[in-house]
């Protein structure tokens, strides 16, 4: 069953409890790591949108990356970075088209969501549901790639 971490806006009060449990789930040296997930204020409303990866089925970060470095962790379902063969060119930074890959500034390296392993922290903290992990149902949908 494929799981996917989805985002409703509506209910998100922008309090970025997703970002603080993101920081500490990805600590590097006791100190606290970049967060893989961003909450963005909609002004006037006040509004808070959490953008994340969108873990793409046709990934530009994954075709752009000459080491094949970064691949579908199949049991997750995530797109997972391999740091054993990043070359740390930072083509995936460039090539996705959302900005959900980033740079991890104590390690100089590229970062982007990898689902905490299938339980990601983001949805554990977010106080009003705005963030849920679950198994999508395809039966009454057509998906992109389909039509690819």
């Amino acid at each position: 069953m494929e799981k996917l971490l989805q985002v409703t806006p509506e209910k998100c009060t922008g309090c970025r409890n997703c970002e603080l449990a993101c920081s500490y789930a990805h600590m590097v040296d006791g100190l606290l790591g970049a967060s893989r997930i961003h909450v963005y204020t909609i002004k006037p409303m006040e509004r808070g949108i959490p953008v994340v990866c969108m873990q793409c089925y046709h990934a530009a970060c994954m075709k752009a990356c000459p080491a094949w470095a970064i691949r579908r962790n199949r049991e997750t379902g995530a797109l997972e970075v391999d740091y054993g063969r990043c070359i740390g060119c930072k083509a995936c930074v460039a090539a996705c088209p959302f900005g959900n890959m980033t740079i991890e500034p104590l390690l100089d390296s590229v970062i982007k969501c990898d689902l905490c392993g299938g339980s990601p922290k983001c949805v554990e903290f977010c106080p009003t549901g705005a963030l849920t992990y679950e198994v999508v149902d395809y039966s009454n949908t057509t998906r992109l790639e389909e039509h690819v």
